[in-house]
């Protein structure tokens, strides 16, 4: 990509119908956009619920950020590309934060390493009142991607009982 249509693609915020491609990214014009400093679990992950049966956390987290979004018009400052081309970008919908309100409800985590902790309260409030993943058990999807990446399956590299969060 040439240095001019990233400049570009930088230069102003996004704003219109967002579609959403999974718990942490949006499309709007065409453009992917990946919620800045936040991790959902992936479309094919599993988490266990408090009744330690499996469910898709990954395909929940997408489907209630749709219902949330409920075809309001999505308001995305952006802060950079990712390695895959995506717009990185803050996002809002009714002047709230769609990052932070995904923590808050247990379907995304705050990610450290690119957040500088910017959503740790969210989660702290999300894990302690066992919101969303954190009424059951889950993999991290960070290491589930790493899991998948190593060549596991999507079913051993969900949730097991164990798991390291």
């Amino acid at each position: 990509m040439s240095l001019a249509l990233i400049v570009s693609a930088l230069a102003a915020d996004l704003i219109g119908q967002a579609s959403v491609i999974d718990g942490d990214t949006l499309e709007i014009h065409g453009a992917r956009i990946r919620l800045s400093g936040i991790d959902a679990p992936e479309s094919a992950q599993l988490c266990r619920g408090d009744d330690s049966l499996q469910y898709r956390c990954g395909a929940k987290a997408a489907n209630l950020l749709s219902a949330y979004i409920a075809r309001q018009p999505v308001n995305c400052a952006p802060k950079e590309l990712d390695q895959y081309g995506r717009t990185v970008a803050t996002c809002s919908v009714a002047g709230i934060d769609m990052a932070d309100w995904l923590v808050r409800n247990g379907f995304a985590l705050d990610w450290p390493r690119y957040s500088n902790g910017k959503y740790r309260e969210a989660q702290r409030e999300a894990e302690r009142a066992g919101r969303g993943i954190w009424s059951g058990s889950f993999v991290a999807p960070w290491l589930y991607r790493a899991c998948i990446r190593a060549g596991g399956r999507p079913e051993g590299c969900s949730d097991d009982e164990k798991a390291d969060r």
